[in-house]
């Protein structure tokens, strides 16, 4: 289902020979230790679903030489936004870095850094869905239809069933992934200025 009134964007021309690299930062390259969740795992230990390696911002810095030498030329960001899982499919802030991948002044020498050796940059913004600890979900949960947040769910009745089934719509069936009304203009309002801060921040 599509909005009639809305128009899609132009393609930057740079993407036409684009080489991309997608990065998974969690699971890329440890830079930072310092960073390191309490109970990170050692690099190259068993991969699991919930398991955190350390992986962050610094580490894709560490390793943007090697990308070019690849022939490398623009990099796709899984999610960075603050979250409660590695994947960060999950954002509790579209506005800041997850606190174990760096912070704001660790994204911009990031951005400085790839930009420097000609590497354009693109995140995934996840716009389809946020993650149960939004604030904005979250209000809809304690103050159920009271919420000014109650459309910008679709949420079928209070108060809010997350498990076995959710009683809102939610990403491939996941309880911890409530979509978004993306046809509330408070939705998309929100949506764009996510947009227009990640653009000021330097993406491409």
């Amino acid at each position: 289902m599509t909005d009639p009134t809305l128009t899609a964007p132009s393609v930057p021309s740079w993407l036409a020979d684009a080489v991309f690299y997608q990065i998974f930062p969690e699971r890329f390259a440890n830079g930072d230790p310092a960073l390191d969740p309490a109970d990170v795992e050692p690099w190259g230990a068993e991969p699991t679903r919930e398991n955190f390696f350390g992986g962050d911002l610094a580490g894709i810095v560490d390793h943007l030489d090697h990308l070019v030498d690849l022939g490398v030329t623009a990099l796709y960001l899984t999610p960075i936004f603050e979250a409660q899982t590695n994947h960060r499919y999950d954002a509790v802030d579209y506005f800041a870095i997850d606190h174990r991948l760096g912070d704001a002044g660790t994204f911009r020498r990031f951005i400085a850094a790839a930009h420097e050796r000609g590497l354009r940059v693109v995140l995934d913004a996840v716009l389809n869905h946020c993650g149960i600890g939004h604030h904005a979900f979250a209000d809809v949960i304690e103050r159920e239809a009271q919420s000014p947040y109650v459309n910008w769910f679709s949420v079928a009745d209070f108060p809010v069933v997350e498990e076995p089934e959710p009683n809102y719509k939610t990403c491939s069936g996941c309880w911890y992934l409530p979509k978004w009304n993306v046809f509330n203009p408070q939705v998309r309002e929100h949506h764009l200025a996510v947009a227009r801060h990640w653009i000021g921040e330097g993406i491409d």
